[in-house]
């Protein structure tokens, strides 16, 4: 396919977006940092696109959203999923900048997932350079997804409604493509004792990091391994001074699982928690992503493959994974939504992720392939 070849010369291209990218810190927490990333986004993407996003909002930060019309194409709408926000903390570029070394780019975000922003925008182009057929497109870039989607799962939602398919531009998994992702709940454990003096009376006192700490304990026996159902305790505070019986403890818990049924058998599990010394329990939060189940991903993962030879690339892989995307949403709507179509590289929510340079025109070729599919498939 001419759109390959166009892509593969312009990988110093994508790389410098990627610099201009990852150089404007967009932690989630940070809502003037995030809007001026989405500028810059909507910048670039009108540079390449040749049209003006739309901001769109709700409650949250704006998302910017594309509609590119059809070109020689009857087939339903097909939307691209992205975000723009990343789980680094402002200045984290002061220690760790973007560079590139051999054929490695590394910087907060630029595997998760700003390399993903790159690679759609260049493939788009580059269809519409070849006056390739194309369905309508939407691309929606949203600026919350790694705190779980508060006001962009709404957005991401109607974006979906009436679509063929849901393409995610989220990282790989060392190059497969992801065709399954676990549900994810999010949840805090609020645990209120009574305050006594540690020397003079804590028998009076109702340890509340005791209670705590008894729930960790049996937050084991509610996973469940085998059936791949993950409840993992993240993050802990009690007590108020070092002399004091704590009145109060916290625990936040991850949850992970492959049904919804199983999610909802860990959810009421959690909520059913009793600490034996009497502290009562207080469960925030709940059920964030559904699952997105494989079915959901299955044909377009043969088209994928399908676009993938006949640019020449080479094979693809799938996989499952742990980690939530705004995916799940879509797929839960019973859209078809293949995910992982970003960067490949490693090392997501970790210092010294990195994206593989030389894959970039790959991936931005496969997904102008897969959309190309897509169109002759109507």
């Amino acid at each position: 396919m001419q759109v390959c070849a166009r892509l593969a010369a312009q990988q110093g291209a994508m790389v410098s977006m990627l610099d201009t990218l990852v150089s404007s810190e967009s932690p989630s927490n940070d809502p003037a940092l995030l809007a001026i990333t989405a500028d810059l986004v909507a910048d670039l993407g009108e540079n390449l696109l040749g049209q003006q996003a739309e901001w769109v909002t709700t409650s949250g930060p704006k998302a910017l959203r594309w509609d590119l019309p059809e070109v020689r194409s009857e087939a339903a709408p097909v939307v691209l999923l992205a975000h723009l926000d990343t789980v680094w903390p402002v200045g984290t570029l002061d220690r760790w900048p973007f560079s590139v070394t051999d054929d490695r780019a590394t910087g907060p975000g630029a595997f998760d997932m700003k390399a993903g922003i790159v690679q759609a925008f260049f493939a788009l182009a580059a269809l519409a350079e070849a006056g390739l057929p194309r369905p309508p497109v939407v691309v929606l870039v949203t600026a919350d997804e790694e705190i779980g989607s508060p006001a962009g799962r709404e957005l991401v939602e109607a974006a979906a409604q009436g679509a063929s398919a849901v393409l995610v531009l989220e990282a790989s998994a060392g190059g497969a493509l992801k065709i399954a992702r676990k549900g994810v709940g999010n949840y805090w454990l609020h645990v209120t004792g009574r305050a006594a003096h540690a020397g003079l009376e804590p028998e009076m006192g109702v340890n509340a990091l005791v209670a705590a700490a008894e729930l960790v304990l049996a937050l084991g026996g509610i996973a469940d391994a085998a059936g791949g159902t993950t409840v993992t305790p993240t993050v802990a505070d009690a007590g108020s001074a070092q002399n004091t019986v704590p009145a109060t403890a916290s625990i936040a818990v991850d949850v992970r699982a492959v049904t919804v049924a199983e999610q909802e058998r860990v959810d009421h599990a959690l909520r059913a928690l009793r600490p034996s010394n009497g502290a009562t329990v207080t469960v925030e939060g709940g059920i964030n992503r559904p699952p997105l189940e494989e079915r959901a991903a299955a044909d377009l993962y043969a088209l994928a493959q399908r676009a993938s030879s006949r640019c020449g690339l080479p094979p693809l892989s799938s996989t499952r994974v742990g980690g939530g995307s705004d995916g799940n949403f879509t797929a839960a709507l019973g859209v078809p939504t293949l995910d992982g179509l970003g960067a490949v590289g490693a090392g997501a929510h970790a210092e010294g992720e990195y994206v593989l340079t030389t894959a970039m025109p790959q991936r931005a070729a496969l997904l102008a392939g897969l959309i190309v599919e897509l169109a002759r498939r109507s």
